[in-house]
């Protein structure tokens, strides 16, 4: 059950770096804060870890899978964070996590 659940919160890791990373090779005058990028691992881990979580604890059965391996693990918690970051862009009407109000 652990390498399922660090499986899950490597994938919502993941899902953070690439969303920051892709935010911050977007626009060329964005200041790198430390803070922010650790809060957003947290949270993508967070989000990572509690999807795998559910979906294993439930007992779900995904079409075509037998069981829930690490590498599902790690899919399910990147798939978690895209959908809460998906979910909050749409409760909150933005286009982006991020305030590029400021950026030039």
């Amino acid at each position: 059950m652990w390498a399922l659940l660090s499986a899950g919160a490597a994938g919502g890791i993941v899902r953070g770096l690439v969303g920051y990373l892709k935010h911050y090779m977007a626009y060329k005058s964005v200041k790198f804060e430390i803070a922010y990028f650790l809060i957003v691992i947290i949270i993508s881990s967070a989000a990572g870890l509690t999807v795998t979580w559910a979906i294993t604890a439930s007992g779900i059965q995904l079409p075509g899978i037998d069981s829930i391996n690490p590498a599902i693990a790690f899919i399910v918690g990147y798939a978690g964070g895209d959908f809460l970051e998906n979910v909050y862009k749409i409760l909150v009407r933005k286009n982006s996590l991020f305030d590029i109000s400021s950026v030039k």
